[in-house]
């Protein structure tokens, strides 16, 4: 039975982390699987709650990273180095992301040949997204599908399967921080990478609000023009 290791970056999430366990253990209740969730030295009490989850639950670890400056990606990256199995699934912990798709994306990623299977949000369908963030993300994929080979309908998306190995090689081209990994690592790695979309409901933001910013907007904006002077080295 292939192994998961789900990582989880976190800020602020303290309302929503025991859930998101709790929806997990339901859904995956046949697989064989690790959660690391990777906080970004939250204030909200998160780590008593991650305490209070530690001790039930042996599948289940968490860091802190103390740094200044938080950055999803380097959470995520953190969590990475610290999971034990070759299979990744990286998921937001503001249950945007639902558990219920996990057992499908498994299911799907165990049975085709893929690096990196993605959890691709429905446009068709607004929920989850105020009117700022569906036009600004349809925007930015519109513009990396113009400039880059497009290789998923959705390269802004958080929620996604990728394997180890993939990361591993690509790990000397990524950019490295910011908010949009799964951008990164696909345009970092090899050409002939192969990448598969999953359509799924992006569910709306529970107990806490969006953390879109200019910040982010600006580390995105670095990614792509470093992305753009890699294709020309």
């Amino acid at each position: 039975m292939s192994k998961y290791s789900i990582i989880i970056p976190t800020f602020n999430e303290k309302k929503n982390i025991f859930i998101l366990i709790k929806r997990i253990k339901k859904f995956l209740k046949k697989n064989n699987y690790e959660i690391i969730v990777v906080d970004d030295n939250s204030y909200d009490g998160s780590i008593t709650v991650f305490n209070k989850i530690k001790k039930k639950e042996r599948k289940f670890s968490f860091y802190i990273r103390r740094e200044k400056k938080r950055d999803l990606s380097k959470s995520i990256i953190l969590g990475i180095k610290k999971s034990k199995f070759n299979n990744l699934i990286i998921m937001d912990g503001d249950l945007q992301h639902n558990p219920k798709y996990l057992p499908i994306l498994i299911k799907n990623f165990n049975t085709q040949k893929q690096d990196i299977l993605v959890a691709v949000r429905n446009f068709k369908k607004r929920s989850g997204l105020s009117n700022i963030r569906f036009f600004l993300s349809l925007s930015l994929i519109a513009l990396i599908n113009l400039i880059f080979k497009k290789k998923t309908t959705d390269p802004m998306s958080g929620f996604f399967v990728v394997k180890k190995t993939v990361f591993i090689r690509s790990k000397k081209k990524l950019y490295g921080k910011g908010f949009k990994i799964l951008f990164d690592i696909i345009y970092s790695s090899n050409k002939n990478i192969k990448v598969n979309d999953y359509s799924i409901k992006f569910d709306s933001r529970k107990n806490n609000k969006s953390k879109m910013s200019l910040k982010i907007l600006f580390h995105i904006f670095l990614l792509v023009i470093q992305k753009m002077i890699n294709r020309l080295i």
